[in-house]
């Protein structure tokens, strides 16, 4: 089956212990909310968050918002037992299941799989609940490009820079902060590395968690790299990072005017026989219109055109 298009400028983390958080989530302007199993919630309730998420789910109203579920990784007791819980309970109200600390082909098989199997049980569309897959370990990163062609469901790739400083020994604080023990952005690699293996194979590249939430400077600039590379959208850990990143990841009016007008004298340059045509004094060609055709096709996402 084929994927779709959705809107990715903000994806918001809500613990599912919490029903205060669930129901608040649900009310923001984020565009993906995923209400969490795994990092949010301590080992000893993680069984017990698997009800209220569920409850949540299909409770609450969620608008036009993705609903998503972080469950636990494929390495732990809780994974099988989240999908069934989540998928049973569920199942038509969820959207898309999100999978930490993925390494490897296998792990995405082995909840595809899964998932196929609740489908086909629950008589749900089998395919239809899609995965965005955390690229955290260093075993992922080494081979994000297998990972990111290796099953029909995937969506979307998130760089998870908090397990990823673990996994390949980076000395930082806070997840997203790097202060001035190194120049330039230390995640540039990762992030761009992500981003391309995301678009060779058709998926949204998203950018992970800032974990400063008072630092709305640091925020912006973290998603305005990642939005300059090709990055969709970011993690907000943190109800009030949502308006910034819907902000960063959407083009704004000045941009869509500009996309239009390169796209259109582009176009009426190839219908006249001319391979290329000037624009303010700047020479256009099919390759400029190819990048503003992203913008517009962001603007169209967003409902902006």
């Amino acid at each position: 089956m084929s994927r779709p298009s959705r809107l990715r400028r903000s994806e918001l983390s809500t613990p599912g212990t919490s029903d205060k958080m669930m129901a608040k989530a649900a009310g923001s302007a984020a565009d993906l909310v995923f209400l969490d199993l795994e990092d949010a919630v301590a080992p000893i309730q993680k069984v017990a968050a698997r009800r209220p998420i569920v409850d949540a789910l299909v409770s609450l109203d969620w608008g036009t918002k993705t609903k998503a579920v972080r469950i636990n990784g494929v390495h732990t007791q809780w994974c099988h037992d989240d999908l069934e819980a989540v998928v049973e309970g569920a199942g038509r109200a969820l959207d898309v299941i999100i999978v930490p600390k993925v390494k490897a082909p296998r792990d995405v098989w082995f909840v595809d799989t899964a998932l196929s199997q609740l489908e086909g049980k629950l008589g749900l569309p089998v395919g239809g609940i899609g995965l965005e897959i955390l690229i955290e370990e260093t075993e992922a990163l080494a081979c994000v490009e297998e990972i990111a062609g290796c099953c029909p469901r995937l969506e979307a790739l998130i760089l998870g820079v908090g397990d990823l400083s673990a996994s390949q020994g980076i000395r930082l604080g806070h997840v997203g902060e790097t202060g001035d023990r190194y120049p330039g952005d230390i995640w540039h690699y990762a992030r761009n590395r992500l981003i391309v293996a995301a678009r060779a194979h058709g998926l949204d590249a998203i950018d992970g968690p800032f974990a400063n939430f008072r630092d709305a400077a640091g925020y912006r600039r973290e998603a305005g790299w990642a939005t300059t590379l090709g990055a969709v959208g970011k993690w907000a850990i943190h109800p009030d990072q949502v308006a910034l990143a819907n902000e960063v990841f959407s083009p704004t009016e000045k941009e869509i005017e500009r996309a239009r007008s390169v796209v259109d004298a582009v176009r009426r340059a190839e219908a006249s026989g001319d391979g290329a045509a000037n624009l303010d004094g700047v020479m256009i060609d099919a390759a400029t219109a190819r990048i503003f055709e992203t913008v517009l096709h962001r603007a169209e996402l967003a409902g902006l055109a």
